[in-house]
């Protein structure tokens, strides 16, 4: 009875610690973070690293940097970072300030999980302190033969020398590899894929061009990059040769889950921007709202809201019973990308004229999360993996 009320009064506890956290993040973001949403330091391939700089600056100051990893290094458990991360995603700038956003979240997620003690001496803690930026080298040039949605088509190599690896190949869409100070990149060794820890800049490692994409909030954009002798200490291999495909699969399934939680709270706000619009502009003798065209637009939007938060917390729930949760994050990303999808084009449309400028963040979000539909797997890839667990399901189901 004592132990059952102990750890009552724990859980109590947690929950009171990460409402706390999440209340200091929303005020942040909304206070401090939305006023540099117009700021000119804003590019076409994201956010300047001044701007980050500044940000940053401003998020330790007030408490809210790298808010989802506690003090002692722990992580909140994924039902919590639910809670935190999708009040940073109220601005597009959120993420950045407070040190929640791809790939940064995703990596400090990995190197917590599988680093060694030296490793995340010297990789990790320059990202929870909000010091340095990382880029996850795995997507490979379509022209190439290389690895997208199918990772085992990888064709970056790596081979032993001594006491180094040398890595050969070239990457794409590499978001954030211009600035970056941390990498992570995947290769194939006669064992299979393996990712080593990497400082950068590297003369090894040459940015060749970087997109003009449809988004643009991640700092660095995305970029193609050229690996040509790259050498590598051997104790900066993140576990063991072969093992790499694995250690993705433990990054990935929570780094879509993150994704869904930042552009949740994107939605959120873009719904609070279109209703004080609806609601304030007049047209045919009555408030928009009061026209059941756009009211009703509203209210689908409210509902896709809800079932993307249930979806959301139901997956973070199977990943903190101790589940790779690749299935339950397929299914997460597909229904909470293509109903924040609904929501970012309703709310466009509510707006009319309005909602195709920069005049608020709206415009953007539509065009961040059309992005997100492809983005750590398209719809269309979950649902093939889906499909082919129905499969497997129903052969074991006969016997």
């Amino acid at each position: 009875m004592h132990s059952e009320g102990h750890t009552a009064d724990v859980a109590g506890a947690g929950v009171e610690r990460t409402a706390a956290i999440a209340a200091r993040v929303e005020a942040f973001v909304r206070d401090v973070v939305i006023a540099y949403e117009r700021d000119d330091r804003r590019t076409p391939h994201g956010p300047s690293d001044a701007l980050v700089s500044e940000l940053r600056d401003k998020a330790r100051a007030a408490g809210v940097l790298t808010p989802h990893v506690l003090p002692d290094g722990r992580h909140l458990s994924q039902r919590e970072t639910a809670s935190v991360l999708r009040r940073s995603g109220l601005s597009l700038l959120g993420p950045v300030a407070c040190n929640t956003a791809a790939p940064d979240e995703g990596n400090m997620y990995l190197l917590g999980r599988v680093g060694t003690a030296d490793q995340r001496r010297r990789f990790l803690a320059p990202l929870i302190a909000g010091q340095a930026r990382s880029a996850f080298f795995m997507t490979e040039p379509a022209a190439d033969g290389g690895a997208g949605s199918d990772p085992s088509m990888m064709q970056t190599r790596c081979r032993l020398d001594g006491n180094h690896w040398v890595i050969d190949g070239r990457k794409a869409f590499i978001t954030g590899a211009e600035g970056a100070a941390v990498g992570i990149v995947m290769a194939k060794s006669d064992d299979g894929a393996c990712m080593f820890l990497v400082d950068l800049p590297d003369p090894a490692i040459r940015i060749e061009r970087v997109f003009d994409t449809i988004d643009s909030s991640m700092p660095g954009g995305h970029a193609v990059v050229a690996i040509d002798g790259l050498r590598v200490p051997a104790d900066q291999m993140l576990g063991r040769s072969g093992e790499g495909f694995q250690y993705a699969q433990l990054r990935l399934a929570p780094a879509r889950l993150s994704h869904c939680m930042r552009w949740l709270g994107g939605a959120i706000r873009a719904q609070e921007i279109a209703t004080d619009y609806a609601c304030r502009r007049m047209a045919f003798g009555k408030p928009l709202i009061d026209h059941e065209g756009v009211g009703f637009m509203l209210a689908d939007n409210l509902i896709d809201l809800r079932q993307s938060e249930l979806m959301i917390d139901w997956c973070a729930d199977v990943l903190d019973g101790g589940s790779l949760g690749t299935a339950e994050s397929s299914m997460t990303k597909v229904a909470v990308s293509e109903a924040l999808m609904r929501v970012a084009d309703r709310c466009v449309q509510v707006m009319g004229g309005t909602g195709v400028t920069g005049d608020t963040m709206v415009e953007q979000l539509f065009r961040e999360i059309r992005a997100f539909r492809i983005y750590d797997g398209p719809s269309e890839v979950h649902r093939w993996s889906l499909a082919k667990k129905i499969k497997r399901d129903w052969k074991a189901a006969q016997g």
